[in-house]
């Protein structure tokens, strides 16, 4: 009876985060509003404070906020099985989408396709709403705006591979200095079902694979660990939401040589009219690179950090997250990422979109379809693709 009951659950666990992979629209923000609705509202898994305690870690850490939560419930509700279905249900629709979509793409000419000028240009729309939106919340006194320029100017000026790493730990140790004390936030208590050793085995496998794997490839010329390099520190190091995998996989894939700028901005573009998390983008570029194989390669590679942060913080995120010191340095990291996103919004986005007035001037209105009148995303994108279509032949 405990073995059907089990199995009822999973299954139960299975269709609702694939019923959700398949129409959550909007990026995290909507998510998380979906999931509350589903688990918390009509399924009552669990309460109105786990849920936003549960939400305070997955912002708190690197990597996709939305599908750490989603993990988060189903391990709660099921185990580590239950944290897999819930993960695989609403990922594998987007992904699969995205797969599809590299597919067709493979053979063809890119620059000269009009659709695909228009993705590059919802692109421009939906990064500049993105930022938008994070600069007013992330950064909104003077100290944080200068964390923010600083990121920007260090971003363009000095590009190498370790430059948003460093600009990371920077802007998390100046907010440290600045902003250790000035939390006052009161936070309940959250509690979870995973012991401290399981959770330190889970941080101790992050690290080691955060280190291990860029000396595995500097030793080894294999294209595949290269890629599960690439993607699994894309994963790692985000902060801020989706968007800013953006600048990480571009530098990663776009300035070494494994796709082309259009390419990258056409599957980006796409994305955005895909439900679930942004992160599934990894499996168009994987797919690009080697086919389905390497889509599933990238997609498990970029997840990965998300599940070992989510298991291996729980059991320490009580003592944590009250912690004056560490928010204030999070504050800092926050605001370091809104200049790291405004450098990828210029270049490659903005430069390699933005080629005519009439370019400039779609953006804007697709821009405004976002930030004014509230579109949702998948309007955008096929507002784009057709408007690419009709852009040549418009007199400017």
């Amino acid at each position: 009876m405990n073995k059907k009951i089990g199995m009822n659950k999973l299954l139960e666990i299975l269709l609702i985060s694939t019923r959700l992979g398949l129409t959550s629209f909007g990026g995290p923000v909507a998510h998380l509003g979906y999931f509350h609705d589903e688990y918390v509202r009509r399924k009552k898994w669990l309460s109105e404070k786990d849920y936003a305690d549960l939400v305070a870690l997955c912002q708190f850490l690197p990597g996709p906020a939305s599908s750490q939560v989603g993990i988060g419930i189903g391990v709660m509700r099921a185990g580590m099985l239950g944290g897999i279905l819930a993960f695989i249900g609403f990922t594998l629709p987007s992904a699969l989408a995205l797969v599809i979509f590299a597919l067709i793409l493979q053979g063809l000419e890119l620059g000269h396709i009009g659709w695909i000028h228009g993705l590059k240009l919802v692109a421009v729309a939906i990064v500049a709403h993105a930022i938008a939106g994070m600069a007013g919340k992330l950064a909104p006194d003077l100290y944080r705006k200068g964390i923010v320029l600083f990121a920007l100017i260090a971003s363009l000026l000095w590009q190498t591979a370790f430059t948003q790493v460093l600009i990371i730990l920077i802007g998390g140790l100046v907010g440290y200095l600045l902003y250790k004390q000035s939390s006052n936030e009161q936070l309940l208590p959250l509690s979870f079902p995973i012991s401290r050793a399981f959770g330190a085995a889970c941080l101790a496998v992050f690290f080691g694979l955060l280190i291990a794997l860029p000396l595995l490839r500097e030793g080894v010329s294999w294209n595949w660990l290269a890629m599960t390099d690439s993607f699994y520190r894309a994963g790692s190091l985000v902060f801020g939401g989706g968007h800013v995998v953006l600048p990480l996989l571009e530098r990663e894939f776009v300035s070494g040589g494994w796709l082309s700028t259009e390419q990258f901005l056409a599957g980006y573009g796409a994305t955005q009219a895909v439900p679930g998390p942004l992160f599934t983008f990894a499996a168009y570029i994987g797919a690009v690179i080697s086919g389905w194989k390497g889509g599933l390669l990238a997609t498990f590679a970029i997840f990965l950090p998300a599940f070992l942060l989510i298991l291996g913080t729980l059991p320490f995120w009580d003592a944590l997250r009250r912690n004056k010191h560490v928010q204030g340095a999070l504050m800092g990291i926050n605001a370091a990422v809104v200049g790291i996103l405004i450098a990828a919004f210029y270049d490659p986005i903005w430069t390699s979109s933005i080629l005519k007035p009439i370019d400039f001037a779609f953006a804007a209105i697709l821009f405004s379809m976002l930030m004014y009148w509230k579109l949702p995303p998948w309007i955008v994108v096929l507002t784009g693709a057709i408007g690419g279509l009709l852009l040549p032949v418009i007199p400017s």
